[in-house]
């Protein structure tokens, strides 16, 4: 069975604990002192006879205190060590993960996008081509039945809009990433041909 994940508030918890160790181990420290002892001085006189000056029993009770606090402490000190180590992989797990799944969305949309094989370089305003919505640097994906399978040279579009004259075509563009369709007529209007815009081949 799985160990339960270490959350933030154990490791606050485990903080506190620790805290409150450190204080109790402060206070023993203080009762020695009050006492006019420390860890290691005799509870004996010259003699070998039981300090009288002294509570030889809260004396011995703190010593023994402060021992098994420091090793309260040492264990404390060593699951927050692994709770904070576990925290921060988990984090540096959840980034790879969250990196990851970019990546994979990003690719999968480059890969959901159909090959350009054409680009729109120049438009002329007020001509058929402004008029439905084909901007500078669209990349052409579908011109009527052009499509990159079947592309071969700026002709085969040429063709298509010489047979489409007043007759709606289907163009699909590449603009910003996102894929944009449009209707476009090729018509007669003040400027020169059908289009009014021009296009150039994909380097391949």
């Amino acid at each position: 069975m799985a160990e339960p994940a270490v959350s933030a508030h154990d490791v606050q918890c485990l903080v506190r604990r620790k805290d409150e160790i450190e204080a109790q181990i402060r206070a023993c420290y203080e009762l020695l002192e009050d006492k006019g002892v420390g860890m290691s001085e005799p509870l004996v006189d010259a003699e070998g006879y039981p300090r009288a000056d002294i509570d030889l029993y809260q004396v011995r009770t703190a010593r023994h205190n402060i021992i098994c606090l420091q090793n309260d402490h040492k264990a404390v000190m060593r699951q927050v060590e692994e709770a904070l180590h576990q925290l921060h992989a988990r984090e540096k797990e959840k980034r790879a993960r969250d990196e990851a799944e970019a990546q994979a969305e990003a690719v999968s949309q480059n890969q959901s996008l159909p090959q350009p094989f054409a680009r729109v370089n120049a438009v002329t305003p007020g001509s058929p081509a402004s008029l439905a919505g084909l901007q500078v640097d669209d990349e052409i994906v579908e011109f009527g039945s052009v499509k990159a399978h079947n592309f071969q040279t700026l002709q085969n579009i040429a063709t298509v809009v010489q047979h489409s004259e007043g007759k709606p075509l289907s163009v699909s563009v590449i603009r910003g990433g996102e894929k944009v369709h449009l209707g476009l007529t090729p018509k007669r209007w003040a400027g020169k041909g059908l289009l009014g815009c021009n296009i150039v081949p994909l380097q391949r």
